[in-house]
């Protein structure tokens, strides 16, 4: 039996580690981006049962290396371009190293009085970074918190409406009565899975029409819509207005849409998971019009475009009252004289679980090593390499650009002429597939107005403009392709038309 690892055998093996992934870092771009594993693979090979000994910890390395490796899908690769980066970055996973060795649970002040305290230090210091008003600070009547994902984020802040729509009662009695929100088509679909969780169901989520070009919310209808249930005896709960979409980065004009719930009383959560952190450089500061004077929550990821591997979501809120009203459970075993004396933050009244990870040691690794020009030099690239992608592919006739695309998105249709919409987008999908199975490159698909296109989501790290550049070249190079070979189906179809009728 193998005894616990002695800290001599953790140095050894921990610098194999580092040294392990550093090796994987500077050799990814040689690797094909996205897997290539059959459904399977992975669980065939490996045992059916685990070991009855212990192993030596390179066994563990050398599975890594023959098994898993080729089941992954490589979200650090330069040309991995798919759904949002997923940034990790050398300061990021050293913090996340720190927190898993220091193996702090930090539900409570008194379980590490510096877990908590940094993370208040930390997200303050993002909101700073990203100009959000000052009533959104720790120091102020709202503050942040830390969560594993936006999908948390959107249901805690629901959480929070519904306790002050129904002043307090949903959160003493249940739902008893019939509460709605509001998103929009282009809205992720954790808004609806939390009105799932929530008790309201998906019959509670009323769904707002977007401009047909900039596939924002349209606060008309938003208007509208709240008037109705409102007649019809429902109460409206929440709004959840998108600053960046996760099919095509489209910005919802949040200082209509609060007006809307001010008018309404409606509580107003701003999604800003992928575009937020880009108001760390003022020329994006836009992104945050209607934030200071409307939102009562506000979420953006780190852990997508600002170097902090997942999983880290910050949330602010305007004022903490409902949260901690909707989610403060105090049973004998927590209790203590800080949290009793409330002179201190417990972050386990913030989110739904009770335990949390460390994470704010990443986030706090990250923003001292790059410093606020760094964040937005990293920043600034992927916008620059993406409008230089978008200004090749509004050059060439034979794709389409959606416009807008102010950040680091770029949605693009490949033109099919002759092909009737369905087989034109059938063909763009079999494009996609062509070029991610070839390995040089990865990107997804969405739609819009209700024709399929392509997405490339520009901003990792190790994304420079060659990378970018070839998976142009590749894309056009397989359209030409595909175009060929769909031409030359249409020209045996034809002649095999003419000969029956003949």
């Amino acid at each position: 039996m193998n005894a616990h690892m002695s800290p001599e055998e953790f140095r050894r093996h921990g610098r194999q580690v580092v040294d392990w992934i550093a090796d994987y870092m500077a050799g990814i771009e040689s690797r094909p981006v996205m897997s290539r594993a059959e459904p399977g693979d992975v669980r065939r090979a490996l045992p059916a049962e685990p070991p009855e000994h212990g192993e030596p910890f390179e066994a563990v390395l050398d599975d890594l290396n023959t098994i898993l490796l080729p089941g992954i899908t490589h979200w650090q690769h330069p040309s991995f371009f798919a759904y949002y980066p997923s940034n990790a970055s050398g300061p990021a996973i050293l913090g996340d190293l720190l927190s898993s060795g220091l193996g702090v649970q930090g539900m409570l002040w008194v379980t590490s009085p510096a877990c908590t305290e940094l993370e208040t230090v930390v997200v303050d210091w993002l909101a700073s970074l990203l100009g959000l008003p000052a009533h959104f600070r720790t120091d102020a009547r709202g503050g942040g918190v830390i969560q594993d994902s936006a999908s948390s984020a959107c249901l805690v802040a629901l959480l929070a409406a519904l306790h002050r729509a129904s002043g307090g009662r949903v959160t003493r009695t249940g739902v008893a009565e019939r509460y709605t929100i509001y998103v929009s088509s282009q809205t992720h679909s954790s808004l609806e899975k939390a009105a799932r969780v929530a008790g309201l169901g998906s019959d509670g989520v009323r769904v707002v029409d977007v401009h047909p070009r900039t596939l924002a919310m349209d606060p008309g209808r938003l208007r509208e819509l709240i008037a109705a249930d409102k007649a019809a005896g429902a109460v409206p709960a929440m709004v959840c207005a998108t600053v960046g979409t996760t099919s095509s980065a489209a910005v919802d004009p949040v200082p209509e849409i609060g007006e809307v719930c001010r008018e309404h009383d409606v509580w107003l959560h701003v999604d800003a998971a992928y575009a937020g952190v880009a108001a760390v450089c003022p020329e994006f500061r836009g992104l945050n019009d209607g934030v200071a004077e409307y939102a009562d929550t506000y979420s953006t990821n780190p852990h997508k475009w600002l170097l902090t591997n997942f999983d880290c979501t910050v949330l602010w809120t305007a004022d903490r009252a409902p949260l901690l009203g909707a989610l403060s459970i105090l049973p004998e075993y927590l209790r203590n004289a800080a949290t009793t004396a409330g002179s201190v933050v417990d972050y386990r009244d913030w989110q739904i679980p009770l335990g949390r990870r460390f994470r704010a040691l990443k986030l706090w690794s990250v923003i001292r090593w790059y410093g606020a020009e760094g964040l937005r030099a990293h920043i600034r690239k992927g916008v620059s390499l993406a409008q230089h992608l978008a200004a090749l592919i509004a050059a060439d006739p034979a794709f389409e650009l959606h416009e807008p695309h102010p950040l680091g998105l770029v949605c693009f249709r490949p033109r099919w002429p002759g092909l009737p919409p369905a087989d034109a987008d059938a063909a763009t999908l079999r494009l996609m597939e062509t070029l991610n199975a070839g390995g040089s490159l990865y990107l997804t698909h969405t739609a819009i107005g209700g024709r399929i296109v392509l997405r490339m989501a520009v901003g990792g790290p190790a994304t420079e403009l060659r990378h970018v550049e070839r998976a142009w070249a590749d894309i056009r190079q397989g359209h030409a392709a595909g175009a060929r070979e769909t031409a030359q189906e249409t020209a045996r179809e034809t002649a095999q038309e003419t000969a029956r009728d003949d």
